[in-house]
């Protein structure tokens, strides 16, 4: 992968949630590229091999953590096991997601609560457990992965766009108790963004979605990956509590 902007992450801890596949894995291969050493989080063992081979093929660094983050304890102990082993964290990325898209009225207890323990539980259990560890360092940068459809709103997601506008909400919130202590937490919202979450829309689905996008083109993992860099870096000191948007246009 390759971006033109670069930013000193060398000597900082990150942890990248979801970070097997799609805008994990581009997340947390920038953070990687540019000197931050990368514990990557997600279920499958596979697939995180691969983003921490990626990572180190590009020469950084990076070790890989299988974990559920809907199981709260183990969520929580991935925070303190990483603070432990390199005595420090600086970066949390919060990109864990699943969709479960159904209209409300065909939408079961299951799909529900699946989307919101994935989504939103696991960003706080995660925040919370990460605030702990920055707030004594007196430093820190928490990034949410947002979603335009927590600012919109998108049918046959309420699930999905609850849990999402939640995730603004709380970043805000997180922000004003954490920002004085030097810790700045943030959302980043992806619009239409290429991964395997909207290959299954279908190319039809897609070449409609672009029309509706001034940009006109679907977006990149590398753009998202972008905003998620300078957000983590220490020139974004000022900017906390902020949502940035990056959808070619969509919302406006």
């Amino acid at each position: 992968m390759n971006l033109s902007l670069s930013v000193d992450l060398k000597g900082q801890v990150a942890i990248v949630t979801g970070a097997s596949q799609g805008l994990g894995q581009a997340v947390a291969v920038a953070l990687g590229q540019n000197g931050a050493h990368v514990v990557c989080l997600a279920r499958n063992a596979e697939k995180l091999a691969k983003t921490v081979a990626e990572i180190e093929a590009a020469g950084g660094s990076a070790e890989a953590m299988p974990c559920d983050v809907t199981d709260r304890a183990a969520a929580a102990a991935a925070i303190e096991q990483t603070n432990k082993t390199h005595g420090r964290l600086d970066i949390l990325v919060n990109n864990a997601g699943i969709t479960r898209d159904k209209l409300m009225r065909g939408m079961s207890d299951e799909e529900w609560d699946s989307v919101i323990a994935t989504n939103l539980t696991s960003c706080f259990v995660c925040c919370r457990a990460a605030a702990g560890v920055m707030r004594r360092k007196k430093y820190g940068r928490i990034i949410n992965m947002a979603s335009i459809s927590g600012l919109i709103g998108n049918p046959g997601q309420a699930n999905y766009s609850a849990s999402k506008a939640g995730m603004i909400g709380m970043t805000r919130t997180m922000s004003k108790e954490l920002v004085s202590r030097g810790v700045t937490v943030n959302a980043v919202a992806p619009g239409f963004i290429a991964s395997e979450m909207t290959a299954e829309l279908g190319d039809v689905v897609m070449e409609e979605v672009k029309k509706r996008i001034p940009a006109k083109r679907v977006g990149q993992p590398e753009d998202v990956a972008a905003a998620v860099l300078f957000l983590a870096s220490k020139d974004a000191s000022y900017i906390s509590g902020q949502t940035i948007v990056v959808d070619g246009g969509m919302v406006g």
